[in-house]
């Protein structure tokens, strides 16, 4: 079960992320208006959902530098400027999610923070790509953030061709997991499509036919 904690600064909207994550894996174990209201470790949420990405700076300053087992973070939000200031914050996962995104996404983006993954919106991960693959292109050059275990052995497995389900399978994890492995292998490699992960990926050392 993985418990979420919501930052919104409205009632209204409050009850809608309640609504809309009422789902088996996930429990709401607190909310707040604001920052200020945050009890962390009273709550001692895996996940802390935030309404607004202009927040982000205030997390930095405030709850989470101080908080000994920092949540993960998801943030409302479709400022593709947003990830920067994510990735400086100590947290376990972080992600970004559209503010009109439908339950199902928002869902699977809480689970899969909570495990330490990152999750952006296709829109923001090319962004993010095509700021970074000028550097991580380059053949046997160290990747900024190197692939986890499990990354290698999903980009492994689509180098063989293996749709999303055969790598769930043969990895004995849940689509949605495989999805987000592969959208994290996209942002570190710089790659745009699975056959330009494969390409970097093998030109990186990190796979080999």
């Amino acid at each position: 079960m993985t418990r979420v904690f919501i930052v919104a600064p409205t009632q209204m909207v409050r009850a809608g992320l309640r609504a809309m994550l009422s789902a088996d894996a996930v429990a709401v174990v607190g909310e707040a208006a604001s920052l200020d209201a945050l009890d962390l470790a009273a709550s001692r949420p895996d996940v802390l959902i935030v309404d607004e990405s202009a927040l982000v700076d205030d997390l930095a300053r405030t709850a989470l530098v101080s908080y000994d087992n920092a949540p993960a973070l998801v943030v409302l939000s479709d400022d593709p400027g947003a990830a920067a200031g994510l990735r400086e914050l100590p947290v376990r996962g972080w992600g970004i999610v559209p503010p009109d995104a439908p339950a199902s996404e928002l869902q699977a983006a809480v689970v899969a923070a909570a495990q330490g993954l990152v999750v952006l919106p296709l829109a923001i991960a090319n962004q993010t790509v095509s700021q970074r693959s000028a550097v991580q292109a380059v053949v046997g050059e160290s990747l900024p953030e190197p692939l986890t275990g499990r990354e290698r052995d999903v980009l492994s497995l689509i180098s063989q061709g293996l749709p999303n389900k055969l790598i769930a399978r043969q990895l004995s994890i849940s689509e949605h997991t495989v999805k987000f492995h592969v959208s994290s292998i996209y942002t570190k490699l710089g790659a745009s499509s699975r056959t330009d992960a494969v390409s970097k990926g093998a030109r990186l050392g990190l796979i080999s036919f």
